[in-house]
């Protein structure tokens, strides 16, 4: 068994403010996918503040429209299963309809040792990491995914999955 958790970031541009009528059925449906997420095998941590999510929580000041969603899961599988094998898929699909299309990475993945919880600006370190140098053993995708540190490293990790939105 690993010493190690699979931690993900992923952000997006909103397309109006959190409390207005066109983020009002992302809002709504928070819970209930926060719920999902929680009650998935695998499931490790996400993180909220005190209102029970992270919509208030603007990672980038130079941008008040961008959203933040942060987790940890106990290994790639897991979180796999969740992103592309559950309901969450059915908001993926409809993501457009909240968020801004991105031109550069809005996701990343990289592995914590057990028990970390990974701040904010890990997280944007992490991102920023996978924007300059694409997918390595420190910051990568679903796409091309790294084993645990303490896994063989004979290869990288392939999910198979195309990104269902």
């Amino acid at each position: 068994m690993s010493a190690y958790e699979l931690a993900q970031l992923n952000i997006g541009i909103i397309r109006g403010p959190i409390g207005g009528p066109v983020m009002a059925e992302f809002v709504a449906n928070l819970d209930p996918i926060n719920a999902l997420a929680e009650r998935t095998p695998g499931f490790v941590w996400r993180f909220q503040t005190e209102e029970g999510n992270a919509t208030s929580v603007r990672p980038y000041p130079e941008n008040e429209n961008m959203a933040v969603n942060m987790s940890v899961w106990k290994d790639a599988e897991s979180l796999r299963l969740f992103v592309f094998h559950s309901e969450h898929v059915v908001i993926m699909r409809r993501r457009r309809e909240w968020f801004e299309k991105m031109d550069e990475a809005f996701l990343v993945l990289w592995w914590v040792p057990k028990g970390h919880k990974p701040t904010i600006e890990e997280a944007k370190s992490r991102l920023e990491t996978l924007r300059r140098k694409g997918s390595t053993a420190e910051a990568f995708t679903f796409r091309q995914a790294f084993p645990p540190p303490d896994a063989p490293q004979s290869a990288l990790e392939e999910f198979g999955d195309e990104c269902p939105a």
